[in-house]
């Protein structure tokens, strides 16, 4: 398993294509990444003793915190997992359950590491696709004359509260011959497309899939039944039979040939590994568990909560249904607001486990301008694309973009900060009439300028209470 080699200098100039401004918090992750992979090559004997430099992020909502330690879980192909600190407060709430949050680190993993092995095998798999589609078609046009035979009686066996049939194996069927030059003449059919409207019939796995939630020592964890009975011999799951045209079953066949091709153990092996030396856990809202420890009552639970996080941040072995998974070097990356508390509220053992600290900027009216129009992902390119789809062109202005940005920074001011989320409730109320009707429009081409903006927006801000509501 190796990370990414970028540079902190690149790092930070992938981070600006999505996210204005901010430099200090880019600056802080994109060494903390680097640190990572220069640990990858330093001797063994010192490897295991370099500990991640976990990042507190302080700042408003709305400023770019998840939205940094996301991008760059994606930039380093990492995975993460996002958590509200504060919901280990909540009524009900298990000491262990802290646990979890690995647990969702390792499914994360997990997916990533068997999409990149999947996309190992899309050659043989799409030959092995074709082949067996080719003699589907084959045997719709040539069918194989085979005598009736009883069908076996199937086997019922209880699994706990759960039962489940399995049919045995059914005595071999002589199958019919066809030759290599009538598979290879259907499947250049099948490229070709000749065959996009002929309909085959075939077993699809059913998605829908059962799970249950177990009580262990190590907390609860919902188990997929249907992954644990798999490993049961004689059981092939639920299966339902199908109608689809050639195209898309082809498609199915090339998603079944894939996992077969793949070493499951191996992308579990390799998931657990990336967990541990790659694995990236935001801690969100991490103020709403720090309190004055002077003051008792509900206070003295949110310490828990820290007590309780603790170890796992310092480096402990979580159980998972994949293995134990040593969260050491595991990078914890929290954020918080902190208007309230401060991050010396916490207790000092979570805190020596924060070295670096970062303040994050408010976002100001020439932020917002920013926001609007240079991300690779901005707004308004967003909006243009959406409405690209019913035939519309849309074209802002740049007076329009300023104003925008202008009443988005006063609705802040005025109510609570959220950020440049402002800006989705900005920008739904400017062109919700467009959205509307925009599929019976005659017109190709609608234009955001600044009086369009002033007469939707003005009388809203004119309103304080209405204002609050939908701004």
């Amino acid at each position: 398993m190796t990370l990414g080699n970028f540079t902190p200098r690149e790092t930070v100039g992938e981070l600006d294509r999505y996210i204005i401004g901010q430099d200090k918090a880019k600056r802080a992750v994109a060494i903390a990444l680097r640190n990572r992979w220069r640990r990858q090559h330093v001797t063994s004997d010192l490897r295991d003793e370099i500990a991640p430099r976990n990042i507190i992020m302080i700042g408003p909502t709305g400023v770019g915190k998840t939205e940094i330690a996301r991008r760059l879980a994606k930039l380093a192909r990492a995975p993460f997992v996002k958590v509200e600190a504060s919901k280990f407060t909540e009524v009900g709430y298990v000491g262990r359950d802290v646990e979890s949050m690995i647990r969702d680190l390792v499914e994360n993993a997990i997916q990533i590491c068997e999409k990149e092995a999947l996309e190992g095998v899309q050659t043989r798999a799409q030959d092995a696709a074709e082949e067996r589609l080719a003699k589907m078609v084959l045997a719709v046009q040539r069918p194989p004359a085979q005598p009736q035979q009883p069908e076996p009686s199937a086997q019922t066996h209880q699994f706990g509260p759960l039962s489940f049939q399995i049919n045995p194996q059914q005595a071999q069927q002589p199958q019919p011959f066809y030759s290599d030059s009538e598979v290879n003449d259907i499947r250049q059919q099948l490229r070709n497309g000749d065959l996009d409207e002929a309909e085959v019939e075939l077993d699809v796995t059913d998605s829908q899939n059962p799970f249950m939630t177990i009580f262990g020592a190590q907390g609860t964890e919902e188990v997929n039944l249907q992954d644990m009975m798999s490993q049961m011999p004689g059981f092939k799951g639920r299966t339902k039979r199908r109608r689809l045209k050639v195209p898309d079953a082809l498609e199915v066949l090339k998603q079944q040939e894939a996992k077969k091709l793949i070493d499951h153990d191996k992308v579990q092996r390799d998931a657990v590994q990336r967990t541990e030396q790659a694995g990236i856990v935001f801690l969100d809202e991490i103020d709403k568990v720090s309190s004055d420890r002077s003051v008792g009552g509900p206070d003295v639970s949110r310490e828990g909560v820290q007590r309780d996080l603790l170890p796992i941040v310092e480096g402990s072995t979580v159980g998972t249904k994949y293995g134990s998974v040593k969260t050491d070097h595991i990078l914890f990356i929290a954020a918080g607001a902190f208007h309230v508390s401060k991050v010396a509220d916490l207790i000092p053992e979570l805190q020596g486990r924060f070295p670096i600290r970062v303040e994050l900027d408010s976002l100001e009216k020439e932020d917002f301008i920013r926001i609007l129009t240079e991300p690779k992902n901005a707004l308004t390119k967003q909006y243009q694309a959406l409405m690209a789809t019913e035939g519309i062109e849309v074209v802002f202005e740049p007076d329009a973009i300023e104003a925008l940005a202008g009443y988005a920074a006063e609705a802040n001011s005025r109510a609570e900060n959220i950020g440049a989320r402002r800006l989705y409730t900005i920008m739904e109320a400017l062109l919700e009439e467009l959205s509307y009707d925009a599929s019976e429009r005659a017109q190709s081409k609608y234009m955001v300028d600044v009086d369009r903006v002033k007469a939707t927006l003005e009388p809203i801000l004119a309103d304080q209470d209405l204002a609050r509501y939908i701004l």
